[in-house]
């Protein structure tokens, strides 16, 4: 049986926390963040980081749309084919690409979804930010790849505007791959990896970055990410000639159905005590937070794609990109929470992996 959560949010103001907002996820009237747990943010203030601040505005990274032609049982998304509504409307996209052009520090725009590619606007936004000459980043599931053939030229499309592409893939094997992402995930997202490396993706030379990424399938924490790339390597190039450029190890965080996940099984506690025991002061400096601003599909502000699913925006007046100040966002308190732990375990994580 499916357990019910409900999540509220409290504001906690003080000299420490500096109006770090907490987030509580009640279940059956108990506060599963648990008191037994060290508040984060009182751990970073431990360390001397209080307030917490961001260092610079580098990534501009938008959720363009939940819509997905998939539902990933580790999505902390929540994405889905249902999510036909919950896309950035053109005008939108439109504000973020005003926003973009006027801010010089922004050096990638970092797309994802949902499967960002079945937004309508996605190549004419691609476009966009290529002709101002920023990096972009496909967060790109493969499948969409092979769904439907008007998405058949996507490899050419992403090469044509040197998108650098980053895809989920959890393993190497068919078993370990379609039960955390669905049946037939792992044979369309073989083909679609053979179709990049066929438009130059992952060839040494070419300028065309094709990353890869892993996630623990369970309730336990990444192996080591150079031993994971060597070994996909490895099985990708010998049994399907397939070459990519690196592999990023990625922490789940204990939020959306993830969350849902460890309550189900009864593992939240016990998950949540390896994050906070593998905690890294080192991977601190490193924190996607601290150079990236996220923006849901609706054009809210948060400081990171995890805040955002969390309705956890940022600590400042605007908080939509309507309102977009950039003195005000560097000038922002970097909202914490529990799930923060997940960042900062062992080697650390992030949109681009480890990050000590």
């Amino acid at each position: 049986m499916a357990i019910k959560q409900k999540t509220k949010s409290l504001s906690v103001t003080g000299n420490r926390l500096n109006s770090t907002f907490v987030q509580l996820n009640v279940l059956n009237g108990k506060d599963v963040s648990d008191a037994k747990f060290p508040r984060f943010a009182g751990k970073l203030a431990d360390q001397g980081h209080a307030p917490f601040k961001p260092t610079s505005i580098e990534i501009f990274q938008l959720n363009i749309g939940k819509l997905c032609n998939q539902t990933c049982a580790h999505c902390h998304v929540d994405a889905g084919p249902d999510k036909k509504e919950e896309n950035m409307s053109m005008e939108d996209l439109q504000t973020c690409v005003d926003i973009i052009a006027a801010t010089p520090s922004i050096k990638i725009v970092d797309i994802t979804g949902g499967a960002p590619e079945m937004h309508p606007g996605f190549r004419w936004f691609v476009e966009q930010c290529t002709a101002l000459g920023k990096q972009v980043i496909d967060r790109c599931n493969l499948t969409i790849i092979m769904a439907n053939p008007k998405y058949r030229d996507l490899p050419e499309f992403l090469a044509k505007h040197k998108v650098q592409v980053v895809s989920s893939l959890p393993y190497f094997s068919k078993t370990r791959t379609d039960n955390q992402r669905g049946d037939g995930v792992f044979e369309d997202s073989i083909k679609a990896l053979q179709l990049l490396n066929e438009a130059g993706y992952g060839k040494p030379g070419s300028g065309l970055i094709l990353d890869l990424v892993f996630n623990p399938s369970g309730a336990y924490l990444p192996g080591k990410q150079e031993t994971l790339e060597a070994e996909f390597k490895r099985q990708l190039d010998r049994k399907f000639g397939i070459v990519f450029n690196q592999l990023y190890a990625i922490t789940n965080l204990p939020v959306a159905r993830f969350l849902d996940y460890l309550l189900e099984t009864g593992n939240y506690e016990e998950y949540m005590q390896k994050l906070v025991d593998a905690y890294n002061p080192e991977t601190v400096d490193g924190l996607m937070c601290r150079n990236t601003v996220s923006v849901s599909w609706d054009g809210y502000l948060s400081d990171c794609d995890f805040n955002q699913m969390l309705d956890l925006k940022v600590a400042a007046k605007g908080q939509h990109i309507s309102t977009f100040n950039e003195e005000e966002l560097l000038n922002r308190n970097i909202v914490l929470n529990q799930h923060c732990y997940g960042c900062t375990a062992g080697a650390g994580s992030s949109c681009t992996g480890v990050v000590a």
